[in-house]
């Protein structure tokens, strides 16, 4: 059936047509995106650590630390497992669900999704109603209103009253509005991008504040445990301090010794003793300092006394091109990338007109009665463009600042990856010289004991003064307190060197960008404090 020209079939047929070619143009110019292409920044890395070179320990002594074989392995899962510390386990799992300051950042990454959802509304129309009921009245002297059913409108209800000279008008109406702006060229879907980015920027800070708060927690155990033995030293040496002062006493009373060497043996005791109390600052600091990692209040918690005996684990140093993976903090300085890259795009859409869809309809009566009837219905469509003609520069201004801004995260990046390169091999090394200089410290601490052990012998037997013994006492005292102090630090150093290779971390443990959704929120929530 042809329809006759000028005919309201051929007027519907034609705009029909119209708007289906407004339709499929309005979609055609939707996949338009001016932004650039992301493309992440290459940073090369090196083949291998230098510090976890077999060359590197091709001098240790026997029992040095070495790094795991092989070398391209990674660290997994709960990391301080490592360290087969059942308390330092217990303390982990309690930090991974109290922090506080893991909370905070976990809240972040929420307001960071739910930004995402903020933006993605962009893609629909906004619809709103807006239903009101007015009743005017008028005095006689307003000329030109009418009475009666309609009145000026045709939708309203007057009433007239002859005594007052009054008319009252009564306006029912229920509209609805709805506007509509295409993404011609990719405005939205470019800040919609740069809060998908901003929200794993967001999930990586949450990761990476999680192995800082593991790292310090670990750290502060070792040092905990590291007063632990240095109180177990000086309890030690101060019993052998009261016995070496109880044998001055013995050999003045008979005649061998001098009064000068008893006040020695007592000042010798009184100074380990005082030093043994001071002990107790540290120990109380680090122990309120767990606390406050696990979320519990120091005034309540407690630990109890363990002496330092856990060596250090052979620890996956893996390959440096494993680390741009492993490490939160990298992830987090390429997302910043990425999302300084959409920033772009949104800006650069600005040069490119916006083109508006608005639409209206709804009922209107004089009467509720009749307010769903057809004859109440209205409706109104229109579309608007604007672009802006003249702007003094500010569009081209704005795009090389946000255009600076993107390199300068570029440069930040780099500098992210190279200071992790850095940290790597500084704990390794740390970790192999002080393993070497323990074992020459071990050696120290057997050759000071043989050192006393002949002095006192010498003493007793009347050929040396007590001065050599006293000598001897603090030659071994300064060894077993470095010793000490070195096997803290080892394990510190352990804990920095676990934290600079990521933590068993993996970015694609990362939430995609096209993953962010209210079913992922959920999910992270039921596992996070």
């Amino acid at each position: 059936m042809t329809a006759r020209p000028g005919s309201p079939t051929e007027k519907r047929s034609t705009a029909g047509s119209a708007a289906r070619a407004a339709a499929i143009y309005i979609t055609l110019l939707s996949g338009c995106n001016v932004g650039p292409k992301y493309v992440p920044p290459a940073t090369p890395a090196p083949p291998a650590f230098k510090e976890a070179s077999p060359a590197a320990y091709s001098a240790a002594p026997p029992g040095a630390w070495q790094p795991a074989q092989p070398q391209d392995a990674v660290l997994k899962g709960k990391w301080w497992e490592m360290f087969n510390e059942p308390e330092l386990n217990a303390l982990e799992d309690r930090l991974n669900i109290d922090n506080q300051n893991i909370a905070q950042y976990f809240q972040n990454f929420m307001a960071a999704r739910a930004q995402v959802s903020e933006a993605r509304a962009g893609y629909f129309p906004t619809a709103s109603v807006n239903p009101a009921v007015t009743r005017t009245s008028v005095g006689a002297a307003a000329g030109g209103v009418g009475t009666g059913t309609g009145g000026t409108t045709g939708v309203s209800s007057t009433s007239a009253s002859p005594a007052s000279g009054r008319t009252t008008i009564t306006d029912f109406s229920l509209p609805f509005d709805i506007s509509w702006e295409p993404d011609l060229w990719g405005r939205i879907r470019n800040t919609v991008r740069e809060y998908q980015y901003g929200a794993q920027v967001s999930a990586a800070d949450l990761e990476n504040e999680r192995l800082t708060e593991q790292a310090d927690l670990a750290e502060y155990y070792f040092e905990l445990r590291g007063q632990d033995a240095l109180q177990d030293l000086y309890n030690r040496t101060i019993a052998a301090d009261r016995q070496s002062l109880d044998l001055t006493r013995a050999l003045f009373e008979t005649g061998i010794d001098s009064q000068e060497a008893v006040a020695q043996a007592e000042v010798t005791l009184e100074d380990a003793e005082a030093a043994g109390i001071g002990i107790a600052v540290n120990r109380a600091l680090y122990e309120h300092a767990i606390a406050t990692l696990i979320g519990k209040s120091a005034s309540t918690f407690s630990m109890p006394v363990k002496l330092l005996t856990t060596p250090v684990p052979a620890i996956p140093v893996g390959v440096p091109s494993q680390l741009l993976q492993r490490r939160p903090d990298i992830a987090a300085a390429e997302r910043t990338v990425a999302q300084a890259n959409a920033i772009i795009g949104v800006e650069q859409a600005a040069y490119y007109p916006t083109l508006s869809l608005t639409g209206s309809g709804g009922l209107q009566s004089s009467t509720i009665s009749k307010l769903f009837s057809l004859p109440a219905l209205f409706w109104s469509l229109g579309a608007s463009a604007s672009e802006t003609i003249f702007d003094a520069g500010l569009r081209r201004a704005t795009v090389a600042q946000y255009t600076a801004a993107y390199n300068a995260d570029v440069a930040a990046y780099r500098q992210t990856v190279l200071t992790a390169f850095q940290q790597v091999e500084d704990f390794i090394a740390t970790l192999r010289v002080l393993s070497e200089q323990i074992a020459r410290e071990n050696a120290a601490v057997q050759a000071a004991q043989r050192y006393l052990d002949i002095a006192t012998a010498r003493y007793q037997t009347g050929l040396d003064p007590y001065l050599d013994v006293l000598i001897a006492q603090d030659t071994l005292l300064s060894d077993q307190q470095t010793q000490v102090t070195l096997r803290v630090s080892e394990m510190t150093a352990a804990v920095q060197l676990i934290q600079a290779l990521g933590g068993g971390w993996a970015v694609t443990q990362l939430p995609a960008a096209s993953q962010v959704t209210s079913k992922e929120t959920s999910r992270e929530a039921a596992n996070t404090p």
